[in-house]
């Protein structure tokens, strides 16, 4: 009765033979050639080292600030009874913003002027009765005393008629300030009053802020080792700046407008500023900002990817990839770095090639392989 449970169990046993058989020949190809069943060199990815131009460039953090901004506050006291834009909004040069009650200031400009045409005529009645006298005194019937004094009221009254007439356009000066215009083109900022309340000339707290933002400036600090340098390359022309947001990658290009005629001697530092266009408004006040100054170019540069440099406790090094496909540990100088290249002082070759990717399980002498491209972009 146990010999059908032995037939069963053949069939199993022969399927796990053959599985057995097509693993041992698949390890078999796998096998490094020549059976010497040596280790599998260290997948890496590589490149080579380079000569190109590259720019010269000091790389620093700045913010962005308005070309111009101007603080609204009224010159005359007064109930705000319009508002003629709404905060946030775009204004242009001499658009009215703000209208204060004028009626108390009408009815001082009519004052005014209805004395100055009181004095007027008592100016010129002076002056008639003044050459009436003169006359008398030509002909003996008035002293002179009387001629004098007739004189010196003209005299005082033409006085009189000019004062009335400063108040005159003092008062009309006064009534052109109870409407409040732009004084530049900008963006208006957060509206501090509105209507109904009443508002006072030159009060601390303005209206509103206008920002002019086309163009808009970028101020950064270098420090002052590099003032000498900027300021050499100034002297040959203007100086292109790039200006870019946080969130943003691609670079808005500028002019150095401003050098600071000091330094700061707590921070060691010189304040520098670029001018920016900026017409689709992809900077804004008070905006942070890297900036990339460009002094030159240097034309014969020794090029590698900045992933190929690693840093030791005492140096940078490299791997460089010998001929018979292993690693040397080479000690290197690094200039500058721009972008994702870095521009090697010492230490390199072009021609060489470099271990860009894989250098953890590296050592000196370590045997590598090369990972295709398709290889190096898929995680394991």
């Amino acid at each position: 009765m146990r010999v059908p449970g032995v037939l069963l169990a053949l069939p199993t046993l022969f399927s796990l033979a053959a599985a057995a058989c097509t693993v041992g020949n698949q390890a078999a190809a796998n096998a490094p050639p020549g059976g010497g069943g040596g280790p599998a060199g260290v997948p890496v990815t590589i490149a080579p080292v380079v000569i190109k131009s590259m720019p010269v460039e000091l790389r620093v953090i700045g913010t962005a600030e308005a070309s111009s901004s101007v603080a609204i506050r009224a010159q005359v006291n007064g109930e705000l009874t319009k508002v003629h834009f709404t905060e946030g909004d775009d204004v242009q040069e001499g658009q009215v913003l703000f209208t204060l009650d004028r009626r108390p200031y009408e009815a001082s400009l009519r004052q005014a002027e209805a004395n100055l045409q009181r004095d007027v005529a008592q100016a010129a009645n002076a002056r008639a009765q003044a050459q009436r006298l003169q006359d008398l005194a030509g002909r003996g019937i008035v002293s002179p005393d009387q001629v004098d004094a007739s004189r010196t009221a003209a005299e005082a009254l033409e006085a009189t008629v000019a004062a009335d007439r400063a108040v005159v356009e003092s008062a009309r000066v006064q009534v052109e300030n109870v409407t409040i215009s732009a004084p530049m083109a900008g963006r208006t900022g957060a509206l501090m009053v509105h209507e109904g309340n009443l508002v006072r000339a030159n009060d601390t707290a303005p209206l509103v802020v206008i920002n002019r933002l086309t163009p808009i400036n970028v101020s950064f600090a270098i420090p002052e080792s590099q003032l000498t340098t900027v300021r050499h390359f100034l002297a040959r022309g203007q100086l292109a700046v790039d200006a870019r947001p946080g969130d943003d990658y691609t670079p808005i290009s500028g002019r150095i407008s401003f050098v600071d005629n000091a330094v700061d001697e707590a921070t060691g530092t010189i304040m520098l500023k670029g001018t920016f266009g900026n017409g689709d408004r992809r900077l804004w006040p008070g905006q942070f900002v890297n900036v990339v100054l460009k002094l030159t170019t240097e034309p014969q540069a020794v090029v590698v990817p900045t992933m190929a440099v690693q840093t030791g406790q005492d140096s940078q090094y490299v791997y460089v990839v010998k001929a018979d496909q292993t690693v040397e540990l080479r000690p290197v100088s690094v200039s500058r770095t721009s972008d994702n290249e870095s521009i090697i002082k010492e230490g390199l070759k072009p021609g060489e090639t470099v271990v860009t990717d894989g250098q953890l399980r590296l050592v000196a002498g370590s045997r590598i392989s090369v990972k295709t491209p398709a290889a190096a972009g898929t995680a394991p």
